[in-house]
């Protein structure tokens, strides 16, 4: 992976677990090959937790056995945006490198509703989940799930976006990207791609989580700090690609004059690069398209000159989430946050670096 110019350390990641893909109510047969793609896994930026980290003993939970264990994954949305699909392939592919059973691993997916997630995740645990791993579908809102699982003593890990719930009570632990420093890293390549001069358009994320907020924050207060950039617009594109499309085409009418365009994932980024060649435009070159993800369409659009820039947002957890669940269960402090290393796409790198996007 290339990182950006910034010193980051890596983790070097333990292999993991198995998973059979369910829905909310029945299993899945396993694809027959993988898709999670050939880049890296997600690893922690530093590998040593603070002295007062959450311990096994600490939460008076029992210990298990993480290879005969039954695991419930809760997949929050539809598996049709690729940052899904390799979030769920990398569970089970690091699952099955630690041999779990198939009838051990429990995944539901919620369809983007929340009432669904908590009914999936108090599902799991009443057929026996010991262990789970959540991405939640908004940082609020599932209490109750989180609730169920502490009665059953079952130790909950969070990955890509986090609870407001409290970290060794409610839940073990958040792994995940900075993602307010991947907003100032956007910011940063829009002042870079522009000149320094020009009018921004925000495609945000969908509201309720801490992803969109804190990917916001991040990129408004790096690019307050080049005053030639200003933020004419912005609107939400739900992380959806025809929703950031149709966005997208309302605000080139509404602001023609749009010269930058900061979309919180690839695939409004994507939608954003259609609405402007139907309109006429050149992205890439009348307008500049940066975005967070790390999709193999939006790199590749790097590549054809129709991009400018991608902040990775790594969703291969799999390897750094049981590894995170086995030292728990070896009596290992575990931090209230694991932040992730994420790599950086532009110009120079895009088409040696390809490979390591998701799809």
């Amino acid at each position: 992976m290339l990182l950006s110019s910034r010193p980051r350390l890596v983790l070097v990641t333990a292999a993991a677990a198995a998973l059979t893909l369910t829905s909310c109510t029945s299993r899945e047969d396993s694809p027959a090959a993988p898709s999670s793609g050939g880049g890296p896994a997600a690893s922690a930026q530093s590998a040593a937790p603070s002295a007062g980290g959450c311990t096994l003993e600490k939460t008076g939970y029992p210990k298990v056995d993480l290879k005969t264990a039954v695991v419930g994954f809760s997949q929050s949305e539809k598996e049709a945006n690729p940052f899904r699909i390799t979030e769920t392939q990398s569970i089970r592919d690091e699952a099955a490198k630690l041999g779990i059973a198939n009838d051990k691993l429990l995944v539901t997916n919620a369809q983007s509703d929340l009432n669904r997630q908590i009914s999936d995740i108090k599902s799991m645990l009443d057929r026996g989940a010991q262990l789970l791993v959540v991405a939640p579908l908004n940082s609020d809102g599932l209490q109750p799930a989180l609730d169920a699982a502490k009665a059953k003593k079952v130790p909950v890990i969070t990955i890509d976006r986090k609870v407001t719930s409290q970290a060794c009570t409610d839940y073990l632990t958040f792994i995940g990207s900075n993602f307010v420093e991947q907003g100032k890293r956007a910011a940063e390549e829009t002042a870079r791609v522009t000149g320094g001069t020009g009018k921004v358009a925000i495609l945000l994320g969908s509201s309720g989580n801490n992803v969109t907020t804190d990917r916001t924050k991040g990129f408004k207060d790096e690019l307050a700090k080049t005053p030639g950039l200003s933020v004419v617009a912005e609107q939400t594109g739900e992380f959806d690609r025809s929703k950031g499309q149709s966005v997208m085409e309302q605000l080139i009418q509404s602001h023609p004059d749009i010269t930058a365009v900061y979309a919180e994932n690839d695939e409004m980024g994507v939608g954003a690069v259609n609405a402007l060649k139907t309109a006429g435009k050149t992205p890439g070159k009348d307008v500049k398209i940066i975005s967070i993800d790390g999709t193999r369409n939006a790199v590749q659009l790097i590549v054809d000159g129709s991009y400018n820039a991608v902040i990775e947002s790594n969703p291969r957890f799999g390897p750094l989430a049981f590894q995170t669940l086995q030292k728990f269960e070896n009596g290992e402090p575990i931090p209230a946050s694991i932040v992730i290393t994420d790599d950086q796409y532009d110009e120079t790198n895009a088409a040696q670096k390809v490979g390591n996007s998701y799809k």
